[in-house]
């Protein structure tokens, strides 16, 4: 081999270990000092020191961001902008305050009512031709009545209406849990195509000093040109990955914007809370405590009460009514009067149709809880397998990259110091040493949006983080 091919070797071997991955141990022993005679550094070289501490980041590492300090911490205080933030949950709020006030409303039903009438109205009055009086009549009137007695009537439509009440304040809890969950997605899929950006950006400078390197070759050796095309071509694959994952990154941030507001609190890593499987008896029992399960059973119950007002409607009512009546003008008089009123209902065409029906609803939403209840069930026995295979993934994955990083130093040395190998061979492990960093990166936020899902069909995603 020319001493000079030999010289490019050898300063190839230094450039391509410059650029080694410091989080991962290497197995390759440092090549001997290069001759005397190799060339000096070109301005290009300096991308292959980019990873080094303190070294200038160029587009690759533009999503290279600190991480907040504690995950745990990060994630509650943007569930609690979230929170403080969504028109959603303010609307859901009101509807819970409105539904208070109608108990209140119900409530009244059980006192008295009175009221005034004033009238006045001009007369002729004749008897057989007569003149019997003209002028003007006054009329005013004063009706009070409470009921005493109605079969339990408006006793259940308070239940009813207290029900209700609950269904909104449910329906409220509901909203905020899944406020929660969206926000807590977003936030892993943030920290998620940060680290994504980052890993990509190695792969982009590993590419890049070997691009450089073979630069030099090539004008040695003209018939390495396939390999630098191969290169360039690999580098470039891997600077659209970068800008791919950037604008996953950018997409995720709008939404998350959107929901937190301006500025965006740092990004959040993976919290220890979400990284362990919760036990599935646990999570099972925990289903008939979640909000839209609870809300599903109070709407049920609120619809009981419904029936049962209904039916206590069509039997007699019993009360006291009191009017007193006063007329002034071309007539005077005075009339007072109080008693006890008996209202029974004789014939109601619609009244049988309108209890069956409210008899159907009752039913439908026992059934219509039930099935939520089940297919939650279902749901959660889908997601716990789903999340064991996917922590049991990220584990072996771990064990891959370190063959796969022992693989791609042994290929190198190969390719550099006996030239057993081929370039291609050398970019085939770099690549496939990078597209396992990156599937270690997806699978662990991966699991951590699966316990996310479980705990949220159970008491909700903040119960494991506060």
């Amino acid at each position: 081999m020319p001493l000079l091919a030999r010289c490019l070797f050898v300063l190839f071997a230094l450039l391509s270990l410059a650029v080694s991955d410091a989080a991962t141990p290497r197995a390759v022993k440092p090549p001997p000092k290069p001759a005397p005679v190799a060339p000096e550094p070109t301005p290009t070289q300096s991308r292959c020191t980019e990873e080094d501490p303190g070294a200038a980041k160029g587009p690759a590492d533009a999503g290279a961001t600190t991480f907040s300090a504690d995950p745990r911490q990060g994630l509650q205080n943007l569930i609690d902008l979230t929170l403080a933030r969504s028109k959603a949950l303010g609307a859901a709020r009101l509807l819970a305050d409105a539904a208070r006030d109608d108990i209140a409303e119900t409530q009244a039903m059980r006192w008295p009512t009175a009221s005034l009438t004033i009238s006045e109205q001009g007369i002729s009055n004749t008897v057989n031709g007569r003149d019997a009086g003209k002028g003007g009549q006054f009329n005013a009137g004063v009706t009070a009545s409470v009921t005493v007695f109605d079969f339990g009537r408006v006793a259940k439509m308070i239940e009813w209406r207290k029900e209700m009440a609950e269904v909104a304040l449910l329906g409220q809890r509901s909203a905020e849990e899944q406020l929660t969950l969206t926000v807590v997605n977003l936030s892993l899929d943030r920290a998620r195509f940060i680290l994504q950006s980052q890993v990509y950006g190695q792969y982009v400078r590993k590419m890049a000093c070997l691009v450089e390197a073979l630069e030099i070759i090539t004008k040695a050796d003209k018939g390495r040109s396939s390999e630098l095309l191969q290169a360039n071509k690999s580098m470039l694959q891997a600077e659209m990955s970068v800008s791919q994952t950037q604008s996953a990154l950018r997409q995720t941030e709008i939404r998350l914007r959107r929901l937190v507001g301006e500025p965006l609190p740092p990004p959040v890593g993976m919290a220890a809370a979400l990284s362990v499987m919760p036990a599935l008896d646990d999570m099972m029992a925990d289903i008939l405590q979640a909000p839209d399960i609870t809300q599903a059973t109070a709407s049920a119950r609120a619809q009981r009460s419904l029936t049962e007002s209904i039916a206590a409607g069509q039997r007699p009512t019993v009360s006291i009514v009191g009017n007193a009546i006063k007329l002034a003008g071309v007539s005077r008089a005075n009339d007072f009067g109080a008693g006890v009123q008996i209202s029974i209902p004789l014939l109601q065409p619609g009244a049988s149709a309108q209890l069956s029906a409210a008899v159907k609803r009752y039913q439908s939403t026992l059934l219509q809880r039930d099935e939520a209840v089940e297919a939650k069930r279902y749901r959660l026995l889908e997601m716990h397998e789903m999340g064991t295979e996917v922590l049991d993934r990220a584990r072996r994955i771990v064990e891959i990259l370190r063959n796969s990083d022992r693989v791609r130093a042994a290929t190198l040395q190969q390719w550099q110091q006996l030239g057993r190998r081929s370039l291609f061979d050398v970019m085939a492990s770099e690549g496939d040493y990078y597209s396992l960093r990156v599937a270690h990166v997806n699978a662990m936020y991966d699991a951590q949006q699966v316990i996310a899902l479980i705990w949220s069909m159970g008491r909700g995603v903040l119960t494991p983080l506060r």
